[in-house]
Formats: C-alpha cells, structure tokens, sequence
C-alpha cells in the first residue's frame, strides 16, 4: 500500500514538471547548437552537459570560450552562476541526510531551479518524508531527462536552427520568471534592483565578467541591508 502511495507522488512530480518542459527545450536547444558551431563534437558537448547539468553556466561557458577567455575567468564564472544550489540544497538536506550517500549523491547531483521551484512550495513542505522523496524524484529525473534529449536535439539541429527564431530570447525570459515568482519581500526586491543595476553598468567588462560583479553586489547589500535596518529600528526602540 505504501508503495503504492510512493508510486502515485513519483508520477505526480512527473506530471507537474511537463508543462516547465517548454522553458527547458529552448535552453537544451542552444547549448546543443552552441557547441556545434564552436566546432565541438557530439561526445563533448554530451560531456559538458552531464558534467555541468546547468544550462546557465554551460552557456556562458560557451560564450567565454568563444571570446577565448581564460580557464581560470570560465572556471570562477561557472562556479557564480551555480552558487545559487548552495541555497537550495539547504532546503532539502534535512529530508536528504538521514540516506546513504549512495543515494543521496544523485539526488542532490540532479538539483534544478524546476526542481526547487516544484519541491520547495509549503504544501511539499508539510507532506511526509517519503511522499516528499518520491515527489522530488519524479520531478528530478523527468527533469534531467528533458535536459538532455533537449541537448541532444540541438546537436541534432546545429546550425541548421534558422537565427530568425531568436531561443536566445527565452532564455532571459526564462530566468525573469523565475525571479519575480521569487520576489517575495522588499528586501529581495531591492537585492534584485542593485544586481540588475550593477549587470547593466558593468557590461562592458571583458569577458562578461560584470555578471559576477552583478553577483557580488546583490549578496552584498543583501547582507548589509537587514544589518542597517536592525540599526535604525534600535535607536527608535530606546526612544
């Protein structure tokens, strides 16, 4: 009965990943054109996207390897797009802990902003641990598999993707999204203005890396800001 209960959460976070299935293919598409058109070969560019599992810093690897960037630039710009899954992976290391590494490894390998965004809602939060694992699982692994049949697909299609159909496009689109769904208080709100800000002024840096002073200046008013409002509201306090 048990696992049969497991069973139905296991397709029930298969169901709710299909219709993010048109925000993942786009993505799938372009990392797989990109590489070709860098001259990679299919077994690379397969590489790259198992070993990244992010489309964000897959691509933005790409684009720094086009402008022939240094290793080090690539490195240090891949490891900021991803510092995002330390976040999350805080979210589920209670309910993924208690397992074996085993175990545990891959689920945590198989991390996604779908994934979070799915799994991390409070009706997820309040199921139990097992229908919360075969929730996460569903979701990961239709995840992953969409990930890389959209890869695949777009080495299939190279070049051959006409430039009037604009993927680029969504891919911003995507992340816009996924932000507001996410501003959720006036302080992420502000987060948010000060690295939009900070990407639009410092866009002119070589090899893109004004993205990660973009970075940098949101984490650091997002430390600061909350700090400078507990100082304000104590001297008022005395009062």
């Amino acid at each position: 009965m048990q696992f049969s209960a497991y069973r139905t959460e296991f397709w029930q976070g298969v169901r709710d990943l299909l219709p993010l299935v048109s925000g993942v293919l786009p993505f799938g598409l372009i990392a797989g054109a990109n590489g070709v058109a860098l001259g990679m070969s299919p077994e690379t560019i397969m590489g790259l996207t198992v070993l990244f599992y992010a489309g964000s810093a897959q691509l933005a690897a790409y684009q720094l390897i086009q402008e022939n960037a240094p290793f080090v630039i690539i490195l240090v710009t891949a490891v900021v797009v991803n510092l995002r899954f330390a976040i999350y992976s805080a979210t589920f290391a209670p309910l993924l802990a208690p397992m074996k590494r085993i175990k545990r490894w891959p689920l945590a390998y198989m991390l996604s902003d779908q994934v979070y965004g799915l799994c991390s809602v409070p009706a997820q939060q309040q199921r139990s641990d097992g229908e919360r694992l075969w929730y996460l699982i569903g979701v990961a692994t239709s995840m992953w598999l969409s990930w890389v049949l959209s890869v695949i697909a777009g080495i299939a299609l190279g070049a051959s993707i006409p430039p009037e159909w604009s993927l680029e496009f969504t891919i911003p689109l995507a992340f816009l999204a996924m932000l507001v769904s996410t501003i959720t208080r006036p302080i992420l709100l502000f987060v948010a203005v000060v690295s939009g800000l900070s990407a639009v002024l410092f866009q002119l840096l070589p090899y893109n890396s004004g993205f990660i002073v973009a970075v940098a200046a949101g984490v650091t008013a997002g430390l600061l800001l909350p700090k400078l409002l507990d100082r304000q509201a104590k001297p008022q306090e005395g009062r």
